[in-house]
């Protein structure tokens, strides 16, 4: 008997090889529950462990994510179920199929539907957008929108859906505010409502596991850049989220499973991995971004460019009327890991459009020494003392970003990053040791 089980047509053997390659099943301990988590995710030996890509001579990567493993078990955890699933660009196989495809293409799976988030399932909307109800060309699948889609009205979209299980497989850029996370905590609790179970497939942190860093949300700020009260640069992987979500968020917990990622260590930054990069959103083209959004992001709270419309999101910034003495003086508070160039440049689009603005790039030479929140709290700092038009958003954007208006009214105050920092300390020391509750890689 095959080791995919009975029954397995040649469609659906050559469907597996397509996402997988020759990479071996992975057991029955190779998802968990919402209690236990799934495999241990520790290193295979020599540091490999990675599916192979296809074609002769193709790259090896080190790192498995959760779709790859499912398929190299044929599938077993989605056996006899009907499944939707929530994806976007990001859910692709080692090899660079959409997960969509080769699951269609799988007479194993019954996949019966797709769930699009913020930008769609194929990635065709920008910021603020989605996709709507359409059937998908490729597959037939129906594909529904789940942006800004919460609570009941989600949970009558899954039952609508028809499906009995829902799937969620996106890469996470590692920030609080960078909302497929709140897609997954609100389609969790939808789930539970709609008393469907739901699969999480793991991928790596881009900016790694190391540590949570910087602000603690606070309730009384939750939109939809912040549900519940994590830290800014959380510092876990889609599946440690969930299942921290689970317990200790969501009042009806929803019947959980996991698929771990193999290979991956909780030091490693992504070009570690051997995957292949896909921007999970039209504002995150590189890992590169990934490093510094959960700091620089921050400038979409103020009235200067945080780089949209360039090719550089979130590692330019800038105004117009902004000169040299920023990047001075960010460059004089000596942040860890990195230096600010003065740059001027002009956005295609968003803040600035079609203007020709001064201002600073980030330059990150040392990424274990960089702390991200630390050095956008640095640059709003210095960019309010150096330049004179500086303003927050008039809607107070900033609070909603940083969980509380403690970093807006404290730099209001004339605050220096030492005292900024040092006011979310005791909140971030609770929410980490919350956190390692739930953290199942090493």
């Amino acid at each position: 008997m095959s080791r995919f089980g009975r029954g397995v047509s040649r469609r659906g053997l050559l469907a597996a090889g397509g996402a997988v390659g020759a990479a071996g099943a992975i057991g029955a301990s190779g998802v968990g529950t919402s209690g236990a988590g799934g495999t241990d995710g520790t290193r295979a030996p020599g540091g490999t462990g990675g599916t192979p890509a296809s074609g002769p001579g193709a790259p090896r990567p080190r790192v498995r994510t959760g779709f790859d493993r499912l398929a190299a078990d044929g599938y077993r955890l989605l056996s006899g179920r009907r499944v939707g699933i929530v994806t976007n660009p990001t859910g692709i196989t080692a090899d660079a199929r959409h997960i969509v495809d080769v699951l269609h293409a799988d007479d194993r799976v019954r996949l019966t539907a797709v769930f699009g988030p913020e930008h769609g399932f194929r990635g065709t909307a920008q910021a603020g957008g989605s996709e709507g109800r359409y059937d998908d060309p490729a597959t037939g699948l129906p594909v529904y929108d789940t942006y800004l889609s919460s609570g009941r009205q989600l949970a009558d979209i899954f039952t609508r859906s028809g499906v009995d299980t829902v799937v969620f497989d996106i890469q996470d850029a590692g920030a609080r505010f960078y909302t497929y996370i709140w897609t997954l905590y609100d389609c969790m609790e939808a789930a539970a409502l709609a008393g469907k179970a739901f699969v999480v497939l793991d991928r790596p942190n881009p900016v790694t596991g190391r540590a949570a860093l910087g602000p603690v949300l606070h309730p009384e700020f939750a939109t939809f850049v912040g549900r519940r009260p994590i830290a800014q640069a959380h510092g876990m992987t889609v599946t440690e989220l969930a299942r921290l979500f689970n317990g200790e968020f969501l009042e009806r917990p929803v019947p959980l499973e996991t698929v771990r990622m193999s290979g991956w260590a909780r030091d490693d930054f992504f070009d570690a991995t051997g995957l292949p990069w896909v921007p999970p959103s039209p504002n995150m083209p590189t890992p590169d971004t990934a490093l510094v959004y959960a700091g620089t992001c921050l400038f979409e709270g103020t009235n200067l460019s945080e780089g949209r419309g360039t090719t550089r999101p979130f590692e330019l910034l800038g105004a117009e009327g902004v000169d040299r003495r920023w990047a001075e003086a960010a460059n004089a508070l000596d942040l860890p890991g990195v230096r600010l160039r003065e740059a001027y440049f002009a956005p295609t689009f968003s803040k600035f459009q079609g203007t020709t603005i001064g201002g600073v790039q980030l330059h990150v030479h040392d990424r274990r020494a960089f702390d991200p929140v630390r050095t956008g709290i640095g640059l709003l700092v210095t960019a309010k003392r150096t330049w004179s038009g500086f303003a927050w958003r008039s809607d107070h954007w900033i609070d909603k970003l940083t969980g509380s208006a403690s970093v807006r009214t404290l730099i209001d105050a004339g605050a220096g990053v030492d005292e900024v920092t040092g006011a979310w300390e005791s909140e971030l020391a609770a929410f980490r040791a919350v956190r390692r509750r739930y953290l199942h890689y090493r």
